[in-house]
């Protein structure tokens, strides 16, 4: 099947968040993007198993959406047939106070993936310049600023400066990063969050601060349009996909992230020809048990 989406949907040059589609209209019917995924899953994994045998690399895939954007199904679904030993999710919620008490990317380097593996941040570094820009109030919990007027244009441009430094430090290291934006509609944020009232096994997904953040929708697309702009490079790319159908949001994550890794020119160990020489005398003491 002829499909790139890692080209159609990275950010190159000028992002507008209004011109970027949250509905898939392309040609894949959702039975064929279902069958996509298995055959892609299974790609998935063999690039994995290489990356941890290689040992050199590790891939970073960070994921933001606004809520019931489908984060969670789609971490499940993409990364649910690979070696849960080579692969690491970690959820950032608001911050403790032993976080607080340092700055604000210290939590995120304690959970890059070492090499070898992948590692899925589900929400990130970003809330710093997103639910923290929206409320700014929130970053006063840092201690290092006394008022909300600290919070000038000079103060996010830092912000976005220390991202992007962030980024370049361990993309130099060893760690290639995929950023992915799952757009999401406002109409069908709200068909989703009514689904979570509605349908008595989602009642526990409900939450009732979900209405507040909600009315604050437009904010937000503002912030994520700001961020993406500010901190989309080539060594660590935005991808912004349509995400008001789930399963074509998954078949095309799960592209862009193979794509990645086949561009990491990831190779399985050779042996020395001491080693092959070690490996034939143990296979004939093995047969001659």
């Amino acid at each position: 099947m002829n499909t790139n989406f890692s080209d159609d949907f990275e950010v190159k040059g000028n992002f507008s968040i209004k011109k970027a589609s949250t509905k898939y209209e392309g040609k894949l019917t959702k039975e064929e993007g279902i069958q996509l995924l298995i055959q892609e899953k299974e790609k998935l994994r063999e690039l994995q198993e290489r990356l941890y045998a290689d040992g050199s690399q590790s891939l970073l895939v960070i994921l933001q959406a606004m809520d019931a954007a489908g984060k969670d199904s789609l971490i499940e679904h993409v990364f649910g047939g690979v070696n849960p030993q080579g692969c690491n999710v970690t959820s950032f919620k608001t911050p403790s106070s032993k976080e607080y008490s340092h700055d604000f990317l210290w939590r995120h380097y304690l959970a890059l993936p070492q090499k070898g593996m992948i590692g899925i941040f589900n929400r990130s570094h970003y809330e710093s310049v997103l639910v923290c820009k929206v409320h700014p109030e929130y970053n006063l919990s840092e201690k290092t600023w006394k008022s909300v007027d600290d919070f000038d244009d000079k103060f996010w441009k830092n912000r976005y400066k220390s991202i992007r430094n962030f980024e370049k430090h361990i993309g130099q290291n060893g760690t290639t990063i995929i950023k992915i934006f799952l757009n999401v509609s406002k109409s069908e944020q709200k068909k989703r969050l009514l689904d979570r009232i509605n349908e008595e096994d989602k009642n526990w997904k409900f939450s009732s601060a979900d209405l507040p953040e909600r009315a604050l929708f437009d904010d937000y697309m503002e912030c994520y349009e700001t961020a993406i702009n500010k901190t989309s490079k080539d060594d660590a790319p935005w991808y912004v996909i349509p995400a008001d159908n789930k399963w074509f949001a998954r078949v095309a994550a799960v592209q862009i992230i193979i794509d990645t890794l086949e561009k990491m020119n990831l190779q399985y160990p050779q042996l020395s020809e001491k080693e092959k020489q070690e490996l034939q005398e143990a296979k004939k003491q093995l047969e001659n048990e």
